[in-house]
């Protein structure tokens, strides 16, 4: 374990999946008290708990709808009471909800914006808040080459992800003064539940896109964030790192 981090209070969405839970494991791993947000499944929270055991009481979970933003305000204001400060934010929550457009579920759009970017919002603005008082911050956006390339099926997801580099860009102007950085991770496909649904030979068919020849792992994703989140990337803001193997 290092310690790069000791002393600081991360919050990471998503962060019971795949890659966020990566995120979370690799912050803990150096140090960071982590808040891992998690929507959905309690007995994986649970899991990821009693096989962290080890880290004692630097690992907590908070059950929070990121897409509503009285559940957000709730959760930051009992953030503030415990521990008074934040310097990391990772906004690792996505879903997708697949379709074409001529197809697409109204709701099926509406879902994947609400999560994947008003998720990012409502999260950004109150850590905003909490991390301009003490003149530091690392907010770091997971989001997708698909909101650069597109995507047949995903319009409602590289929308998202798109709007989520956007906004990066310009809340990182927004607070650069403040010592507060805003960057993205940008993951191409990576061996993670998110694409497990996918049929093997569409899978196939992705892999062959990739100049690398292979998907990626949750912990190549992981050490990209650690590395934007750091004080060695105190010059870096508005930037986008992608971990796709070269798509």
């Amino acid at each position: 374990m290092g310690r790069e981090f000791e002393g600081q209070v991360a919050v990471v969405t998503g962060g019971t999946g795949g890659i966020g839970r990566a995120i979370c494991e690799s912050l803990l791993d150096n140090g960071a008290f982590v808040v891992a947000i998690y929507s959905r499944n309690d007995q994986q929270a649970m899991n990821m708990i009693s096989e962290n055991s080890r880290l004692g009481d630097r690992l907590k979970m908070a059950k929070v709808d990121v897409s509503n933003y009285s559940a957000c305000e709730e959760f930051f204001n009992s953030l503030h009471e415990e521990k008074e400060k934040l310097d990391i934010l990772v906004n690792s929550a996505g879903i997708r909800r697949d379709s074409i457009v001529g197809m697409m579920k109204e709701e099926y759009w509406r879902t994947v914006l609400d999560i994947n970017l008003t998720g990012t919002f409502n999260m950004s603005k109150l850590a905003v808040r909490m991390m301009m008082s003490k003149r530091y911050g690392r907010i770091i956006n997971v989001t997708s080459p698909i909101g650069r390339i597109g995507f047949a099926g995903q319009a409602n997801y590289a929308a998202s992800k798109a709007g989520q580099v956007a906004m990066a860009k310009s809340l990182a102007k927004e607070v650069a003064t403040r010592k507060i950085t805003v960057n993205c991770v940008s993951p191409g496909f990576i061996n993670t539940g998110f694409i497990s649904d996918l049929p093997e030979e569409q899978l196939k068919e992705f892999k062959k896109q990739v100049p690398m020849g292979r998907f990626g792992t949750t912990v190549e994703v992981a050490s990209a964030v650690k590395f934007l989140a750091s004080t060695e990337a105190a010059y870096i803001t508005g930037a986008v790192l992608e971990v796709s193997g070269g798509i």
